[in-house]
């Protein structure tokens, strides 16, 4: 891969790890730790990224006159700063839920700030050529993580507390921020803009008319949002009324991910015979006819095997969606406190 292509892989897993060890971390923390029922699960889900996204809009044009480097390393140490917060006050007995809240809308804005410029980024790295070879070790990492870190995790948070993963996730963005310094070399600083256009509005109209990213766009928004809808109210459901334990919960959704590394290795087969269309088309029919299953989830065993069942082929379908939409990969999956890949 070449010697900064591999520091910047390393951070990459460092932070994808922490990330899928602190699968669900936030809703289980204010399930477990704070007591809260399913309308303050949702709105914790919902304010958080929500708000998140709202700040990130002035933070996408800020970054593009920037060097990307200096500010994937400064968006890690902030999301460090917000999340070691949280044992922080745990340990002190004085976390509160808007402290979750204000820590998700911080790590989401500078989530969404480090995507911005890792993409970026990622192409000054690898040459055009290259680009599908480095995504697809992006996107592998991504979902052997997806697999073994929820089970992991919830297992840690069964045997230390609910913060514990939290602390290994904040952890995970200095080990990122580590492995990005350790790249080395100059990067020049972007030539600024010649029309006065540096509000982000441009970017927003090229979506909009394009014929091909804005069905994208709204299928992203509307899966993702459907999704997030569904995600909290699994969580207590599964962690109350079904009486599973938190080890089950992380199994139940972890363990199924082994379907996306399946249609992440099947999507470039698949596109070569049947085109970009027609696998984008099928793929996301698929996945969004499995979670009608979820409506059904009992107590017991058969409740979990139901859960997984339901999950390993949408998992396998998403992944092979979006690895045929998405060209490159650069970032972690956003889950402290969201569900999309």
């Amino acid at each position: 891969m070449g010697r900064q292509l591999r520091w910047l892989w390393l951070a990459f897993t460092a932070s994808t790890v922490g990330t899928w060890l602190g699968f669900d971390a936030f809703p289980l923390i204010a399930i477990l730790a704070l007591h809260a029922g399913p309308g303050a699960v949702s709105l914790l889900s919902a304010v958080g990224l929500a708000a998140g996204a709202v700040l990130a809009l002035p933070l996408g044009p800020w970054v593009e006159f920037r060097r990307k480097r200096p500010v994937m390393i400064a968006m890690d140490l902030v999301r460090f700063a917000a999340l070691i917060s949280i044992p922080t006050t745990y340990a002190l007995n004085c976390l509160s839920f808007l402290q979750l809240v204000i820590v998700s809308v911080v790590a989401g804005a500078a989530g969404i700030a480090f995507r911005a410029a890792g993409g970026a980024f990622l192409k000054s790295l690898v040459p055009p050529e290259d680009l599908l070879a480095a995504n697809g070790r992006f996107e592998a990492t991504t979902w052997t993580a997806t697999v073994l870190g929820p089970p992991l995790g919830n297992a840690a948070i069964g045997a230390f507390g609910p913060v514990v993963t939290v602390a290994a996730d904040a952890v995970s963005y200095l080990l990122s921020a580590a492995g990005i310094t350790a790249i080395g070399g100059r990067e020049p600083r972007p030539a600024p803009r010649t029309d006065g256009s540096r509000d982000g509005v441009g970017g927003w109209q090229y979506i909009l008319a394009h014929p091909a990213l804005r069905p994208l766009l709204f299928n992203t928004v509307l899966v993702n949002a459907l999704i997030l809808a569904t995600a909290p109210l699994m969580a207590v459901l599964m962690l109350g009324p079904l009486g599973f334990a938190v080890w089950q919960y992380g199994l139940a959704f972890g363990l199924p991910c082994i379907g996306g590394l399946i249609g992440a290795r099947l999507a470039r087969p698949l596109v070569g015979r049947f085109g970009e269309r027609r696998t984008l088309l099928v793929s996301g029919t698929l996945r969004a006819c499995w979670s009608i299953g979820l409506a059904f989830v009992s107590p017991g065993a058969g409740g979990l095997v139901l859960v997984m069942a339901v999950q390993l082929p949408w998992s396998r379908a998403w992944a092979c969606s979006t690895r045929c939409s998405r060209p490159t990969v650069c970032s972690r999956p956003g889950r402290t406190g969201s569900r999309a890949p």
